[in-house]
């Protein structure tokens, strides 16, 4: 998206387009309120919608654990490997699923034809063409409640917040008591700041679900968001309670004792989700959380030892995607910027050490470290380096819709915009990339330098709530409390 800035707000709202469906293609309504699943297999058929009914539960790994017993029952089972490809940890799985997926696209029903292809062609990078065949699908299938929730929590994971809300209306609007929307909907307000409204859904989604672990474990997050840590532990808690092994709240735990100040207890529970991950994607994303507490310490040795040790593991368990993360988090909080800029070369080429990564985490997690580039060679005074990593960033922005890419164009091409104190500029890029501490910091200088001092409060108070277990809120926001407000 980027470029003359005329160029980047057209390519900004045709990217928004897919906020509501337009239904430009004017697909017919199928006499069915639901999505058919084409299977001779009533096994299968129930297999595939346990899987997602666990999905829409928070249950991970055992919808995968459905979704391949479904695909044994049936193994021309289209839409059962395209949820495989959507959901698996590993790459190897993730890419042979897809291929079959689309190999028996054909055979089956147009709403899972479509179903595949949204699946197939976003994980592959066609992201236009994915998001047609997700609109598509849902103006088949307008009143299936299921399909309105996969695509809005997809849109979550995509930084598509004000879509999914409208995507979980919808399902709302089909079944106002539906569990997963409420819990998703109850998301996109916290992520608002809209807290009081998140903890009313959350009510209504621990009466709806009372005995199930999500909705104490997705309570706990939300409290955690709101900075309400002794709460949010207490749901966690009682997720575990409810099932013992349901990770994701272990994960919560330690999340929210870093979150506190308290890593030696962070790293306590860390270790815990560790030793009971359900595969080994998880097991290598909770060890990099646990490394995060060394950061946070100060303790930039033990850290490096860390991440060094996740991404060489990671190598050897062939998940390269995981191995470019862990290399980009080192460079992060390194104080010389040489030492960065190798480890992020190394992130880079982990990136090509399997071709089964799909195509849209590779290009999302090599935005993620030509942002970090950009900041680096710009930091030590290599501006050759920085913009030609700029060019190349937006030359990937322009390629795609992928709203993670995009941010990453934005939050680089702000920053070295701010570095020519070129404020006004810089502000029209920083402030499509909101989320991000960094750029947050950034928007501060610039909002005080072109003289905006409500926008400067408003973003200084959203700086210091911002209660998110990342690396950037580690190296960014305890220091952004510990300062004097900017006057």
């Amino acid at each position: 998206m980027p470029r003359a800035f005329m160029k980047f707000c057209a390519v900004f709202a045709l990217a928004l387009s897919f906020a509501a469906p337009s239904f430009a293609h004017h697909v017919k309504k199928s006499q069915s309120s639901t999505m058919p699943v084409t299977t001779s297999s009533a096994k299968a058929r129930q297999l595939f919608f346990k899987g997602v009914e666990d999905y829409e539960n928070l249950y991970l790994e055992r919808c995968n654990e459905d979704w391949r017993a479904a695909v044994k029952e049936d193994a021309t089972l289209a839409v059962a490997w395209a949820w495989i490809a959507f959901n698996s940890g590993n790459p190897e799985e993730v890419s042979s699923a897809r291929e079959k997926a689309r190999e028996l696209a054909p055979k089956a029903t147009p709403g899972e034809q479509l179903m595949v292809a949204w699946i197939s062609k976003v994980q592959e990078g066609d992201f236009i063409g994915g998001i047609s065949a997700m609109n598509d699908m849902l103006e088949m299938y307008p009143r299936d409640k299921h399909l309105w929730y996969l695509a809005g929590n997809w849109l979550m994971g995509e930084n598509g917040d004000d879509q999914a809300e409208h995507f979980m209306l919808k399902a709302l609007a089909i079944d106002k008591n539906f569990p997963a929307a409420v819990n998703d909907l109850a998301y996109v307000e916290a992520r608002h700041r809209e807290f009081d409204k998140a903890f009313t859904a959350m009510d209504r989604y621990l009466v709806l679900l009372p005995n199930e672990p999500n909705p104490q474990d997705s309570y706990g997050e939300l409290k955690r968001m709101a900075g309400q840590f002794d709460s949010a532990l207490e749901h966690y808690q009682a997720a575990l309670k409810i099932d013992p092994d349901f990770v994701s709240a272990q994960l919560g735990l330690g999340d929210t004792y870093a979150l506190m100040g308290n890593q030696e207890q962070a790293r306590a529970e860390y270790d815990k989700a560790i030793r009971f991950a359900h595969n080994e994607a998880d097991r290598l994303t909770y060890g990099m959380q646990k490394a995060m507490t060394y950061v946070r310490e100060g303790n930039f040795a033990e850290a490096d030892k860390q991440f060094t040790e996740i991404a060489q593991n990671a190598h050897a368990k062939a998940q390269g995607l995981q191995e470019a993360q862990a290399y980009r988090h080192k460079a992060e909080y390194q104080s010389d910027d040489t030492a960065a800029l190798r480890e992020l070369k190394l992130a880079e080429d982990a990136l090509h050490h399997q071709a089964s990564i799909a195509h849209s985490d590779r290009d999302e997690e090599t935005s993620r470290i030509w942002r970090v580039r950009v900041m680096r060679a710009a930091h030590a005074g290599n501006q050759a380096v920085a913009e030609q990593t700029l060019k190349d960033l937006e030359k990937l922005a322009n390629s795609s819709r992928n709203r993670v890419i995009q941010a990453s164009y934005q939050g680089a091409a702000g920053m070295l915009l701010m570095q020519q104190k070129k404020y006004l500029e810089a502000i029209a890029h920083l402030e499509e990339d909101q989320e991000n501490p960094f750029t947050m910091e950034l928007l501060v200088q610039a909002y005080y330098q072109t003289s905006q001092p409500e926008k400067v409060h408003e973003i200084e108070v959203k700086l210091r709530g911002m209660n998110v277990p990342t690396m950037e809120q580690a190296l960014v926001v305890p220091a952004a409390r510990s300062r004097k407000p900017t006057s």
